[in-house]
């Protein structure tokens, strides 16, 4: 009976996880697609103070981009996991704002709320992960026609 327990309980654990890496991987598109910037996760499985498995930091300019960052990642992780936050908290200042999915712990700050609060300090012992941001459109490399396709409009237009 004590093996069929252990399986169960080993079964649930691996449903979390994978259960957790979607909702992480989500997050962390929803962020990007809103332009968050400096975006960590922190794998805090092993110490036995933390609050969830996971949290997801990252930083916006503004209060506007703060709410729209908190919005699609409440959006998209209900489309794409079924999931809705335990709780959430901050709207009122959009200063932090903080979206609690149990395992899963959002925190979006402003630049320099995040600075002051340094919650990767705090959790330090956790496994931080860095996530790209996504690239400013001011450095795409946008095409620029080649000399020849230069000509040809030249041509046309004469």
């Amino acid at each position: 009976m004590t093996a069929v327990r252990e399986l169960a309980n080993q079964d649930k654990k691996v449903a979390r996880l994978t259960k957790s890496s979607k909702i992480l991987k989500v997050i962390i598109n929803a962020i990007q697609d809103r332009k968050g910037e400096s975006i960590v996760s922190l794998d805090m499985r092993k110490i036995p103070e933390a609050v969830a498995d996971f949290f997801i930091i990252c930083e916006a300019g503004a209060n506007t981009q703060v709410k729209a960052i908190a919005d699609a990642i409440e959006d998209q992780v209900h489309q794409a996991c079924d999931e809705l936050p335990y709780r959430h908290e901050g709207y009122q200042a959009l200063q932090w704002v903080l979206i609690d999915y149990v395992n899963v712990v959002v925190h979006i700050f402003q630049k320099e709320t995040r600075k002051f609060y340094r919650l990767e300090e705090m959790w330090s012992d956790g496994v931080m992960v860095e996530h790209e941001d996504p690239i400013p459109s001011a450095l795409k490399t946008t095409r620029t026609p080649t000399a020849k396709k230069t000509a040809s409009i030249k041509a046309k237009k004469h």
